[in-house]
C-alpha cells in the first residue's frame, strides 16, 4: 500500500484528489515564486481525520502542506517536495460563540468575512484585516495583521487557544479560555506564525470585540513622507484612539486615482479611521486636525458618511489591483519589512530612492501606526535583468530594516522568499528555532523548506 491508497481508505475517494487541475490550483499562491505540484490534495472534515493524515504522512515520510485559500505572498503553500496538500475548505464552521467572554471558537477554513458576518448579530467583530479575505487558519500561520493592527494588535494578540495536530498525529491544546496565564511555556506564540512547519491547526479560539458605536474616516495629505510619519507619531503620543492608519505614497495615489476613478491629491497621504463613541471622537477629530496642520498637512478630509468612508478604504484595499491593471504583462511582487516607528520615514525615503536608482516601477504603502510598510513592484518575470534588480532591491530593503532594529517581514511571513534572511535577523536564536523544529518534526514532513531548510 502507498500513501495515496492509505489516504483514500481514511477519507474516501471523493476527498482525495490527484486531478491535475486540482493539483495545479494547490501548487501556487499569490506570490511570484515558482509553482510546484503536490502528489495529492486531501479535504478533511475533522480533527481526527487530520490526525490520520499526519500519521500516514509520518509512516510513509511524505510532506504535509496545509492550505487555506492560497492568498499568501511568500510561497508558504507551494509543495516543493511534493507530498500531501491538506485543503481546509471543508473545515470552515463556527464551533462556538461565547459572547459574554468575547470569544469565538472556529475551524481553520473559515474566512475573515464569513466570521464577521456571523458575529455581527451578537454585536461583535473580529478586527484583524489583512486586505485579502484569507482563512483564519492561514492568518494565524503567518501571524497576519493589516490595517487595524495599530488599535487591536496582530493575530498573535487574538489567540487564546489552538488545537494542533503534530507531525506524528498527536493532538494538543496550546492555551485556554482565560484572559491570561503564567502557566508553562507560551505555546500559542510558538505556533502562531509557524507557517505549518510545527503542526496543523484544527480548532482556533479567538478574542473578539464589540462593534464600535461610531466610526469616522479621514484622508490627510502631506508634502513629504517624513511629515506624514511625524504626524502619526504625534497622534499616537496624544493617545488618540486611531483604529487604522495607512500611508500611501504619491506614486501609489496616482494609481488609486486611475483605478478607482477618484480625484485625490497625488501626494503622500494618510488614510485614518477612528473608533469610539460620538462625543469622544468629536474631540479626537478636533485634536487630530490641530496636530496634522501643525506638521504641514495640506488638507484633511473627514468622511462621516458610511458610503464615502467605504470608498476611501476600498481604494486603499484595491491598490494592488490598481498596480496590476496599470502594468499590463507584468507580475505583482509585494514585499514588506517592519521597523521602529522612529526609523520608518528614513526607510520609506530610502526605499523610494533605491527604486528610482534601479529604475523599478513600484509604490509604497504602510501600516505606519506600527512601523510596517510594503513595496508593490510590477516586474517582468521573463526579464532576467529586471528580476535580478528586484532581488537586489528586496535584499537592500531587508538589510536596511534589520540594521535598524527591524525585521525582514512584519506580516507576510517567511515562506521561501524570506528564508535566507533568518540567520541574519535572528543570529544564535535561529539555532534554537531549528532545535524546536527537529524536536516536533524529526522527519521534517511538515511544510519542509519553509522558514528552515529541510534536514
Amino acid at each position: 500500500m502507498d500513501h495515496i491508497t492509505a489516504l483514500v481508505e481514511l477519507l474516501s475517494e471523493d476527498r482525495v484528489s490527484t486531478n491535475e487541475t486540482t493539483l495545479r490550483n494547490h501548487g501556487k499562491d499569490e506570490s511570484h515564486h515558482t509553482e510546484a505540484l503536490p502528489h495529492a490534495v486531501v479535504f478533511p472534515k475533522s480533527t481526527e481525520e487530520v490526525s490520520g493524515i499526519n500519521k500516514i504522512a509520518s509512516q510513509y515520510e511524505v510532506p504535509v502542506i496545509p492550505f487555506g485559500l492560497g492568498s499568501s505572498l511568500e510561497g508558504h503553500v507551494i509543495p516543493y517536495q511534493g507530498g500531501i496538500t491538506v485543503d481546509f475548505s471543508l473545515m470552515n464552521q463556527i464551533i462556538e460563540i461565547r459572547e459574554n467572554d468575547f470569544l469565538v471558537k472556529v475551524q481553520p477554513g473559515i474566512t475573515r468575512t464569513q466570521l464577521n458576518k456571523a458575529l455581527k448579530q451578537y454585536g461583535l467583530f473580529f478586527p484583524v484585516d489583512p486586505g485579502a479575505d484569507a482563512t483564519i487558519g492561514g492568518m494565524i500561520a503567518t501571524n497576519a495583521s493589516g490595517t487595524t493592527s495599530v488599535r487591536y494588535g496582530v493575530m498573535s494578540d487574538q489567540v487564546r487557544n489552538l488545537e494542533v495536530v503534530l507531525a506524528d498525529g498527536n493532538i494538543i491544546q496550546t492555551g485556554s479560555l482565560a484572559v491570561k496565564s503564567s502557566s508553562g511555556y507560551h505555546l500559542n506564540s510558538l505556533f502562531v506564525g509557524s507557517e505549518g512547519t510545527l503542526g496543523l491547526f484544527t480548532e482556533i479560539t479567538l478574542q473578539v470585540y464589540g462593534i464600535p458605536e461610531y466610526t469616522t474616516a479621514a484622508r490627510a495629505v502631506f508634502p513629504t513622507v517624513s511629515q506624514a510619519v511625524d504626524a502619526v507619531v504625534k497622534i499616537l503620543q496624544a493617545g488618540i484612539p486611531i483604529a487604522r492608519c495607512e500611508l500611501v505614497d504619491s506614486y501609489s495615489m496616482k494609481q488609486v486615482n486611475h483605478h478607482s476613478k477618484t480625484n485625490y491629491l497625488e501626494a503622500p497621504t494618510l488614510f485614518v479611521e477612528f473608533h469610539g463613541n460620538e462625543a469622544g471622537l468629536a474631540q479626537d477629530v478636533e485634536f487630530t486636525q490641530e496636530i496634522v496642520y501643525d506638521l504641514g498637512c495640506q488638507e484633511i478630509i473627514f468622511e462621516n458618511d458610511s458610503k464615502a468612508a467605504y470608498q476611501l478604504w476600498e481604494a486603499r484595499h484595491n491598490l494592488a489591483y490598481a498596480f496590476i491593471h496599470g502594468a499590463s504583462g507584468k507580475k505583482l511582487l509585494v514585499t514588506d519589512v517592519c521597523l521602529p516607528i522612529s526609523e520608518l520615514a528614513g526607510a520609506i525615503n530610502n526605499a523610494r530612492k533605491t527604486l528610482e536608482e534601479f529604475a523599478l516601477v513600484g509604490g509604497i504603502v504602510g501600516h505606519v501606526g506600527d512601523g510596517n510598510f510594503h513595496v508593490l513592484l510590477m516586474v517582468d518575470k521573463n526579464d532576467p535583468k529586471e528580476m535580478e534588480l528586484t532581488e537586489k532591491f528586496t535584499e537592500h530593503l531587508v538589510k536596511y530594516a534589520i540594521a535598524r532594529g527591524g525585521t525582514c517581514t512584519g506580516e507576510h511571513g517567511v515562506g521561501v522568499g524570506k528564508k535566507k534572511y533568518q540567520r541574519l535577523e535572528h543570529g544564535a536564536a535561529y539555532d534554537v528555532m531549528i532545535t524546536i523544529k527537529k524536536a516536533l518534526d524529526p522527519k521534517c514532513i511538515l511544510n519542509p523548506d519553509k522558514i528552515i531548510d529541510k534536514y
